[in-house]
């Protein structure tokens, strides 16, 4: 071998190494920025898994009781193609007005508990019905003895604008009468007080459901005696 092919080798040698370590670091620097985004200074980012909320927030209204209805007085009194004109609630500035009772010779006999909002119907010793009852606010219903007066299919409330079926009168509260009936009819063709019998809600009158008024507007006579007590 010739003295002047040794560098020559030597200088090859040398150039190929060179060669390996700059790919080797060119690798590695790829491999880091790749792993560690910020120059390989930060700790790797695992991401982390997403998962829909199972649940959302919304805005719910605090419940709340809804009272009964209450109705103001009209300042007409219309239709006037009723046969009468009846109150629902009592007058309190005339002493009442105590109607002569009919004769009556019958065995029938209603009954009507103020403390436990119900109504007993008797005919003699059997008792024929139970219902439920409401009677006046504020003690708004007389308690003692009287009898059906009258009996009107469907009788209007003048005061407060209000039809009451099956209507039987009972006592006169003022000039004015109070009676047992349905729940009440407003001029737009809803119910009065429905969901709210079994507790007192008139305004001074007997009030039963719609069918069971009817059952006892058609077993009632005029002079059937008629007991309200505590």
């Amino acid at each position: 071998m010739s003295k002047s092919t040794v560098p020559v080798r030597r200088i090859f040698l040398f150039a190929v190494l060179i060669f390996f370590l700059i790919c080797t670091v060119v690798a590695v620097a790829a491999w880091t920025a790749t792993s560690y985004p910020v120059f390989g200074l930060n700790s790797p980012v695992t991401p982390l898994p997403t998962h829909a909320s199972p649940f959302a927030f919304i805005q719910i209204a605090k419940p709340a009781i809804i009272p009964a209805p209450t109705l103001q007085p009209e300042t007409a009194l219309e239709p006037a193609v009723v046969a009468r004109i009846v109150s629902a609630a009592p007058s309190v500035d005339s002493a009442p007005v105590e109607a002569p009772a009919p004769n009556y010779d019958g065995n029938k006999y209603i009954l009507v508990d103020i403390s436990e909002q119900h109504m007993y119907v008797y005919e003699g010793d059997a008792l024929v019905y139970s219902f439920v009852s409401s009677t006046g606010m504020n003690n708004a219903t007389r308690v003692g003895m009287f009898s059906v007066l009258d009996k009107i299919p469907s009788a209007y409330g003048g005061t407060w604008n209000i039809w009451m079926p099956n209507w039987l009168g009972i006592y006169y509260a003022g000039s004015l009468e109070n009676g047992i009936h349905a729940l009440p009819i407003l001029s737009n063709g809803a119910t009065l007080w429905e969901g709210y019998l079994g507790v007192p809600i008139s305004y001074g009158c007997v009030v039963l459901g719609t069918y069971e008024s009817q059952l006892l507007y058609d077993w009632a006579e005029i002079g059937t005696p008629v007991e309200i007590r505590w």
